[in-house]
C-alpha cells in the first residue's frame, strides 16, 4: 500500500496545471481590449498585493529567527535588503497596473512611475505610503 503520494500524481493537480495552460493558448486569440479588463487588473494587483504581504512575512520570519539566535544579523540584514527591493518593484508593478483602472478607483492617482528605484515612494520597509 502506498503510504505517500507526489502532488504531481494526483489527478485534482494535473488539471489544475493542465487549465491554465489551455486557456493560456485559447485567449492569445483574442483582441488585447478583452484580455486585460479591469476585474483581470483587479485580480492582478491582488496577488501583488498578496506578494508583497508574504515578502514581508518572510523578513519577519528571519528577524525573528536572528532574534533567537539562529541566523546572524548580516544573514538577516542581507535577505531583507533583497525582499525590500522586490517589495519596491512590487510596488511600481501596482502603481502600472492601476493605470488601466478608472481613475477613481486608483489606489495610486498622480503617481509618476520610475525603474530607476529612487521614486517607488516605499516606506523605509519598502511599503508603499498612500
Amino acid at each position: 500500500m502506498e503510504t505517500y503520494r507526489r502532488l504531481e500524481d494526483w489527478v485534482v493537480d494535473q488539471k489544475l496545471c493542465r487549465l491554465p495552460i489551455e486557456i493560456g493558448a485559447l485567449t492569445h486569440r483574442w483582441p488585447a481590449e478583452e484580455k486585460y479588463d479591469d476585474r483581470h487588473v483587479r485580480n492582478t494587483i491582488e496577488g501583488v498585493n498578496r506578494s508583497r504581504g508574504e515578502a514581508a512575512e518572510t523578513v519577519h520570519h528571519l528577524y525573528m529567527a536572528h532574534l533567537k539566535g539562529y541566523e546572524t544579523q548580516t544573514t538577516h540584514e542581507e535577505y531583507r535588503v533583497r525582499y525590500q527591493e522586490c517589495i519596491r518593484m512590487l510596488n511600481d508593478m501596482e502603481r502600472t497596473l492601476e493605470k488601466q483602472l478608472p481613475e477613481s478607483e486608483r489606489r495610486w492617482p498622480n503617481v509618476s512611475v520610475r525603474e530607476d528605484g529612487e521614486t517607488y515612494g516605499a516606506s523605509a520597509f519598502g511599503f508603499p505610503e498612500p
